[in-house]
């Protein structure tokens, strides 16, 4: 017994500070017909400390996002080797491998914990439980076109992050309307960031009839390569989503209180910078 309580607590201790912070307890999987919300801030600093019961979302650039917790943890979705002018070592961060644009063969091996969405195996897929405590990182995998026409199964993953209460989603290169599993495995988003090009991967009115099963409370547009695509999908949205453009790249939310209606949030991706 006392060689298990020595155990316990070497392991406790080599934990870093932000792992030990209790996860608060998500609804992704629950039957949730009112959760208590969600609060928006605007224009903060990717810098600044996030704010209690918070999660600051920084868009850096294409698919890619900056997650950070109110303790400290972060993690970059979609992740290409390369987030800006800054000497931050994430803790985790997650690929897909539909295009060169959203991994890296070569990730900083200073990286704690580095994510791909696809399995060692042409459509074997890959399964993440990545419990961090103050964080929890799973995916649902989904199918993508291969280079030469073809399609190759659980390919890419729709990475899911709960922490704080929320449920965050990223949908990656999301080729397919996901089936019905897909859907009861992702649950209850609270928010969701999704690919809004329009064809690279999914045709603007499938992604808008994804976005609107999902009833997520905010909606982040990704991967538009000009304002047309981004406008054209704004409008698609519109008669069911309230339209926010808060101006800047970084997002904080909160549990605490739904908007009135789902919501779409347009921020504009801007690299990471230290202070100097």
């Amino acid at each position: 017994m006392f060689r298990l309580l020595v155990a316990s607590l070497v392991t406790c201790l080599a934990l870093p500070l932000a792992a030990q912070e209790q996860r608060r307890p998500s609804h992704c999987i629950a039957i949730a017909d009112a959760a208590p919300g969600l609060e928006y801030v605007q224009k903060a600093s990717w810098t600044d400390p996030v704010p209690e019961f918070s999660v600051r979302l920084q868009y850096i650039a294409h698919a890619s996002f900056l997650i950070q917790t109110e303790g400290g943890l972060t993690a970059v979705t979609d992740f290409t080797g390369f987030i800006g002018s800054t000497r931050l070592i994430p803790d985790v961060v997650t690929m897909n491998h539909a295009h060169s644009t959203h991994w890296t063969a070569n990730p900083d091996p200073a990286i704690p914990h580095v994510l791909r969405g696809w399995g060692e195996e042409f459509g074997t897929g890959i399964d993440h439980h990545l419990d961090l405590g103050e964080m929890l990182v799973r995916n649902v995998s989904t199918d993508i076109r291969s280079e030469f026409s073809g399609s190759e199964p659980r390919g890419n993953s729709i990475f899911v992050f709960e922490v704080a209460g929320l449920c965050i989603g990223h949908l990656g290169h999301l080729h397919h309307v996901p089936n019905d599993e897909q859907f009861a495995a992702l649950g209850r988003l609270d928010v969701v960031m999704a690919p809004v090009d329009g064809g690279y991967t999914m045709s603007l009115p499938e992604m808008i009839s994804v976005l609107k099963r999902l009833k997520s409370s905010v909606v982040i547009p990704m991967h538009w390569f000009s304002g047309f695509s981004l406008e054209t999908f704004v409008d698609g949205m519109a008669d069911e989503f309230a339209i926010e453009r808060p101006g800047g790249s970084s997002y904080e939310v909160s549990l605490r209180t739904l908007p009135d209606r789902p919501t779409v949030v347009l921020l504009r991706p801007e690299w990471l910078r230290d202070p100097e």
